[in-house]
């Protein structure tokens, strides 16, 4: 999966990466050319004093050098750019990909999941590319270049090579094999640290209510404590990798002096090629360790890039036409024909065997208990998730048949949890029309009942408003909510339980403010409370995922027991009151 993330990702580099490595080429060949150079300077210059040859020599070594430096640089900033930009495009595909996904794949996965999975698992990989392009590529062709000049050097100390080598390979790949089912477990810890700190952030209000402070205190310590315990353990690991390198290079230092010496003594080498030596087993080595330095970081990497590719690879179970249809003749029609919901795993259907039709100019109110799937039934309309059994059709077609945009521009649909984004008042209602002038949000404000606070504060349409709306209230945020969709106006209006958080007066007054402005388009309206949809010109009534009753608020009083149990109880609720 690591491969496959990072190929795809880098193809649009493919002329940087060619430049990263010509640059590392001859960085290395330079390199490698010192420490020969280097030789020839002690044997030919330093023994027998020839102060012009090791003048001519080094100002070569200086120009070697400064092509070494030159070529690094540039090298480094090829890989940068290209790491830097890989991580954009990787992070860019995962946003995509989760902006196609229905409700039912996020709750799959989890906010917390989805949000690490495009930062920290994203940045893992990025920081594997970075280190690739500025260490790796350079790796390999140091170790053989430098076994080669080695070689070149003296044959009779290639021994100390092919035993120092292998050790520290074979030493840093079981230190590696520990850390992989670390840091497989470690991203899943921060998983859990993401979303309990998200459920304690977004929660503040309840756990003060319900002084469950000390509880939630102990829960998170319990989770940090754990991603703690992981990330030591793999610090343990890393820990132990660094003091082996070095004792396997120092190792292989004091040989080549202590057997070098011995050469030296006999005559079969001299005392520049033995420095040369020198030189290439440490460059030889410290390939390796620049490996090391990658391969370390590959084992984190190849978990990110699972968890990165689960996203890319998973298809949305609401799957847009090829070629969407765009041109309906009917306007404003909204028909369920035997509409079905399972959800994964579940035994019985959320709804089932939901039939009728909201018609242009009429308002269909949809009303039950807790859990009757009155919610899972409106967001059928437009396509949260689409239905396991039946059709739902938007003005005559299937809406898996109609194009995405082409459907969504029809509704203006006010969700059950009222969401706003940070920004102002007016850059949210222009979420629901992008060019409104100031007078047509005003317009839509006033409708929604929502005039009279904007205009209280200071700024007016430019007051902020914080992530989710939290420094408004619960019903200013509802009331902004319908705002944002009486501004659009579109064909189709969907209120799911959007009056809850408003008192009576104020839901009358929307209510009677609204009736003129969506007297052409259908508005469909999920309510808990009669009082909002009595008037309704059609009322579906569900229970347990059934409809049980359908029709005017004085049939249902006449035939439907659930719909008079309901406006019983409530009727109770508002004598005890």
């Amino acid at each position: 999966m690591l491969w496959k993330v990072v190929t795809s990702h880098l193809a649009r580099y493919k002329k940087q990466i060619a430049l990263i490595v010509v640059f590392q080429f001859i960085a290395t060949i330079a390199a490698l050319l010192l420490p020969s150079l280097n030789a020839d300077i002690i044997d030919n210059g330093v023994v027998t004093g020839d102060t012009g040859y090791i003048m001519r020599v080094g100002g070569v070594m200086l120009g070697v050098s400064f092509t070494q430096v030159v070529c690094s640089i540039v090298a480094v900033f090829f890989a940068a750019r290209a790491a830097m930009g890989f991580g954009r495009d990787l992070r860019t595909s995962v946003f995509r990909r989760v902006g196609t996904f229905s409700s039912r794949e996020v709750a799959l996965f989890g906010a917390p999941s989805l949000i690490t999975r495009n930062t920290n698992d994203v940045q893992q990989i990025q920081m594997l590319v970075m280190m690739t392009f500025t260490l790796m590529v350079m790796a390999p062709i140091m170790m053989v270049g430098g076994i080669f000049m080695a070689l070149r050097e003296d044959v009779g100390l290639s021994w100390l090579v092919a035993v120092a080598v292998p050790i520290l390979g074979v030493s840093l790949a079981v230190l590696i094999s520990r850390m992989l089912p670390a840091y497989r477990l470690m991203q899943a810890r921060i998983d859990t640290v993401n979303r309990v700190l998200r459920e304690q952030a977004t929660g503040i209000r309840v756990l003060r209510a319900f002084v469950r402070e000390p509880l939630e205190t102990e829960r998170f310590a319990k989770a940090n404590q754990e991603l703690t315990d992981v990330s030591l353990t793999v610090g343990r690991w890393m820990a132990a990798m660094f003091p082996v390198v070095l004792l396997i290079l120092n190792l292989a230092t004091v040989a080549v002096l202590w057997f070098g010496g011995q050469r030296i003594d006999t005559g079969a080498m001299e005392i520049g090629s033995m420095t040369a030596y020198l030189t290439y087993l440490i460059q030889i080595l410290m390939s390796v360790m620049m490996a090391t330095f990658t391969i370390v970081m590959v084992p984190r990497a190849s978990v990110s890039a699972d968890r990165v590719g689960e996203v890319l690879e998973t298809e949305s179970s609401v799957v847009p036409p090829t070629n969407g249809i765009s041109d309906v003749s009917m306007h404003g029609t909204v028909e369920f024909r035997n509409a079905e919901v399972t959800y994964p795993g579940a035994e019985q259907p959320v709804i089932r065997d939901i039939s009728f039709t909201a018609r242009a100019g009429e308002t269909t109110a949809i009303i039950g208990s807790t859990g009757a799937g009155k919610t899972t039934l409106v967001n059928l309309i437009p396509r949260m998730f689409d239905a396991t059994g039946g059709s739902v059709l938007v003005d005559g077609v299937d809406v898996k048949e109609l194009d995405p945009d082409f459907l969504w521009n029809r509704i203006g649909l006010v969700p059950q949890k009222p969401y706003l984004f940070t920004g102002t008042v007016a850059s949210n209602l222009r979420y629901g029309k992008p060019d409104a002038t100031e007078d047509e949000m005003w317009r839509a404000l006033t409708i929604a009942q929502a005039r009279d606070f904007v205009e209280a504060m200071p700024e007016g349409l430019d007051a902020p408003i914080s992530q989710g709306g939290t420094n408004v209230s619960g019903g200013q945020r509802q009331r902004l909510s319908i705002a944002r969709a009486i501004i659009r106006e579109p064909e189709i209006y969907i209120f799911d339980d959007s009056f809850s958080a408003l008192d009576l007066a104020t839901d009358a007054a929307l209510r009677r403010s609204l009736t003129p402005v969506t007297a052409m388009s259908t508005v469909i309206v999920v309510a808990q409370r009669v009082s909002t949809v009595k008037d309704a010109d059609r009322i579906v009534v569900l229970d347990q995922g059934r409809i049980v009753g359908m029709g005017r608020h004085e049939e249902l009083l006449t035939n439907c027991e659930t719909y008079i149990e309901i406006v019983e109880s409530q009727r109770l609720a508002e004598v005890g009151s």
